[in-house]
């Protein structure tokens, strides 16, 4: 068990009176949760596994305004969109960053009439949308940020520019249109960045994984999974904040809510290693459609590429994978813009799955539900709070107004407002991140693909990690890795690790990027060992756990583990 945990469980039982008690530690929990600390409120945040280990893990890695929500008319829901963005561009900028979109057009005028089909409850799919929906609809995103505007305006391009900038997007392609939106690098790493702020913040405050709590009558009680020791807590309120389980855990408090709130749905991805698709796409992210209606993206991440995805009815929160059929819907997704570009199967060296948790709806076409956000309180002597909804880009905009409600009846007024707070690495972060990397070459004597590494992931905080590192005699984990033993001990440190899991899944891109193999895991587990002191039984068993998730869940085998040893020089340094 981590110094951390076993300071925040000691805070725990000498206090355990909270004003509220956020449950779920999704992006939505922990943005309520830090909402609600700057406020003054003493807060815990409890959530049942890891933090962003649900939802929050698996989304399409984009920062946007939602484009097609224009479509369903939620002109509302895409202005604020737009001001999320923004504000985590300018709070975030380590690792929110603009993604330029090209749209292939194939068409001029089809799916004028989406839009309207919608407003008079038209519930199938849209149709193809042309180049003069698409203009409309780029007009009125530029126009929301016109007094605001942080990115560049949209343009079209001819045939002739199209096939110049992108000669292997379909012919069928006729011109193309660019706008700009957001990517952010590191979901999971932002999460745990605006923890770690509000134990400075906040001291009083408490966040704590791998936690869950119950109700018995009146008695709420936390119970650590990692030990099995119980606590019984005394919230004022709770806030509900468990995504596609909020219904779950509506009827495991008793607290009388008959219908369904949350409607899931299931999106899947697949992270590609293939040189001539990322060399294809030109540094832009290509949106565009399937045959079946379903918008899907392509875009470079992390010298890979993202693609995706899938939306599929889900009638029972659960764990998910991207099954055959969806891996399948991808990659021939690609063929339709990218025909004459092979990709194979085998390299696919990462896919998740995650279930949105939309508002409960009848649509037919999962496209047209809702991608917006509210609250609904239940009563009762210690009142819930439920967050319905709700997307990534939007999670700020969600905890102020969930937040609010809060204040209000605990009788509270808001303090401060967190819509130009910066997060973690992203406080005093220079316009040119080449000038942080080069003082840290300088200072820190290290090389330069090393500084990048650190800028990349800590943002103006990759000081304190280089700083902790030098005191020890730190070299990489194995032979080109990016990342270094001393960095790993950091993390473990400072970032509320208790499992490989976490490092290999959250805490780090290792497997998301196909690095993570058996050598690699194997390091990773004997510096476990060293520092927290494990039985040989219990890293044999983080192993195999972290092992059967990467291929459940990931579809990363222990063949493919194994096999990537032999891809690379895999001795230690």
């Amino acid at each position: 068990m981590s110094d951390q945990r076993q300071q925040n469980l000691t805070r725990l039982r000498e206090d355990a009176a909270f004003d509220v008690v956020v449950i779920g530690g999704g992006v939505n929990g922990i943005g309520v949760y830090r909402e609600l600390a700057l406020q003054g409120l003493r807060v815990l945040l409890v959530e049942r596994n890891d933090f962003a280990s649900g939802c929050s893990a698996a989304p399409s890695r984009m920062i946007h305004g939602g484009l097609r929500y224009l479509e369903n008319g939620e002109f509302d829901l895409v202005r604020e969109s737009l001001q999320e963005r923004d504000a985590l561009l300018r709070n975030a900028p380590h690792m929110v960053r603009p993604l330029p979109t090209v749209i292939p057009i194939t068409s001029v005028f089809s799916g004028v009439l989406n839009a309207a089909a919608s407003f008079v409850g038209w519930q199938g799919k849209p149709s193809s949308r042309g180049a003069v929906p698409i203009k409309l609809g780029l007009t009125l995103y530029d126009w929301v940020t016109r007094k605001r505007r942080i990115l560049p305006k949209h343009h079209f391009n001819s045939a002739n520019r199209t096939r110049t900038d992108w000669p292997e997007l379909t012919t069928k392609a006729t011109r193309s249109a660019v706008y700009y939106d957001a990517q952010i690098t590191h979901p999971e790493r932002l999460c745990v960045e605006m923890i770690r702020d509000m134990q400075a913040a906040a001291p009083d405050c408490v966040a704590l994984n791998y936690a869950e709590m119950t109700r018995d009558g009146e008695t709420h009680t936390i119970t650590d999974r990692r030990s099995g020791k119980t606590i019984p807590v005394e919230p004022k309120v709770i806030v509900n904040a468990t995504g596609a389980w909020l219904d779950d855990t509506v009827q495991a408090f008793g607290s009388g809510a008959n219908e369904k709130m949350v409607s899931g749905t299931k999106g899947s991805h697949l992270i590609i290693d293939n040189p001539t698709l990322l060399q294809a796409l030109g540094g832009h992210m290509v949106y565009f459609e399937n045959t079946d209606g379903r918008v899907c993206i392509v875009f470079p991440y992390q010298g890979k590429v993202l693609a995706g995805s899938t939306d599929i009815r889900v009638d029972k929160a659960a764990r998910v994978r991207c099954e055959p059929e969806e891996f399948d819907y991808i990659l021939g997704s690609l063929q339709l813009v990218f025909p004459g570009v092979e990709i194979e199967a085998d390299q696919v060296v990462f896919s998740y799955s995650g279930i949105r948790p939309l508002p409960r709806s009848d649509q037919d076409f999962t496209g047209r539900i809702s991608r917006g956000h509210y609250t609904r309180r239940l009563d009762g002597k210690v009142p819930q709070f439920c967050m319905i909804g709700g997307k990534w880009t939007t999670f700020r905009a969600f905890g102020e107004q969930t937040g609010d409600e809060v204040l209000a009846v605990l009788g509270t007024t808001r303090r401060t407002s967190t819509l130009g707070l910066a997060i973690g690495g992203g406080v005093q972060f220079p316009d040119d991140p080449i000038t942080l990397q080069s003082r840290l070459v300088d200072e820190f004597h290290v090389t330069h693909d090393r500084a990048q590494h650190l800028v990349e992931h800590y943002g103006s905080q990759a000081d304190d990690v280089a700083l902790f590192c030098q005191s020890f005699l730190d070299t990489p984990l194995i032979v080109d890795c990016p990342y270094t033993v001393a960095e790993i001990i950091w993390l473990m440190h400072t970032e509320f690790v208790e499992t490989l899991s976490d490092i290999v899944l959250r805490r780090t891109p290792l497997a998301i990027t196909g690095q993570i193999s058996e050598a690699l895991l194997d390091r990773l587990g004997r510096i476990f060992v060293e520092e927290r002191q494990l039985s040989p039984q219990e890293i044999t068993d983080q192993k195999e756990t972290l092992i059967h998730e990467l291929s459940e869940f990931f579809g990363v085998s222990a063949a493919t583990l194994t096999a990537r040893n032999k891809e690379r020089r895999t001795e230690c340094v």
